[in-house]
């Protein structure tokens, strides 16, 4: 199958996967550069999957439904544009002749759901919105640190070799933060280098993959000593895996 991340905005990705002539695009924020795809890939959309309620992530869902005849799968616990089919934990959506299991993941926003689906032959895949991005994780707008250390370190256990689909290019900025934290992290400081060639030819930095996470991730990382010590040297009330991991979010809140 064919990944292709789609600019759109300032920094977000609009990914589409394709299986020959049919398509599934997850979080159109935006519509005509998906339809610009769809008319040059010479596409079918099947579906639109939507993980969150944010603007940037629903705006281009109508327009692109009247467009196509796309079904439309959205958050159940969260208002996404309608007609659309609601999706909540333990159900499997089929389309493009797979199987892509729901997972509830809260913490960015209170309904927030991630797809996971594994290509025949192919690495898995998992489209995981703004709750886990290279190098860092989402802004707790609705949800707590507890819910959002919880569906991390869920999505930290799929195989290492998990293709991860986030939806916006904030790499380099989190590894700025992550290695004010690690700055002895030989892994994150050769993932700068390559991050930085990347973006030089301007490349995306995406998708990851969940092992390059763990080693380099601060919000995947937050019982690690190292970082443990950086988060307990900025607050000293930072003394167990959740505390260090509501510090470190509030930190990179404000971070320069």
């Amino acid at each position: 199958m064919k990944l292709i991340p789609i600019p759109a905005f300032e920094d977000n990705y609009i990914w589409v996967l394709i299986d020959g002539t049919q398509a599934v695009v997850v979080d159109p924020g935006d519509a005509q550069p998906v339809l610009d795809a769809l008319a040059r890939e010479n596409l079918q959309l099947q579906a639109i999957l939507v993980t969150h309620h944010h603007f940037d992530h629903v705006d281009g869902v109508d327009a692109l439904r009247e467009a196509t005849g796309a079904v439309v799968f959205g958050p159940a616990r969260e208002t996404t544009p309608e007609p659309r089919t609601a999706v909540t934990e333990g159900q499997t959506l089929l389309t493009l002749g797979m199987n892509w299991e729901v997972w509830d993941v809260p913490g960015h926003t209170a309904g927030h759901v991630a797809y996971v689906c594994q290509p025949a032959g192919e690495s898995p895949l998992l489209f995981c919105g703004d709750t886990l991005f290279s190098g860092g994780c989402g802004r707790l707008f609705e949800g707590t640190p507890q819910q959002m250390l919880t569906s991390l370190t869920r999505l930290a256990a799929l195989p290492g070799e998990t293709r991860v689909c986030c939806t916006h290019e904030y790499t380099l900025s989190n590894l700025k933060f992550a290695l004010h934290l690690e700055p002895g992290n030989a892994d994150l400081v050769a993932y700068q280098a390559w991050c930085l060639a990347q973006r030089n030819q301007n490349l995306p930095t995406l998708p990851s993959n969940i092992a390059l996470e763990r080693k380099i991730n601060p919000f995947l990382r937050s019982s690690e000593p190292t970082v443990l010590a950086s988060l307990q040297a900025h607050d000293a009330a930072s003394v167990d895996q959740l505390g260090a991991f509501a510090t470190m979010r509030q930190w990179k809140n404000n971070y320069r």
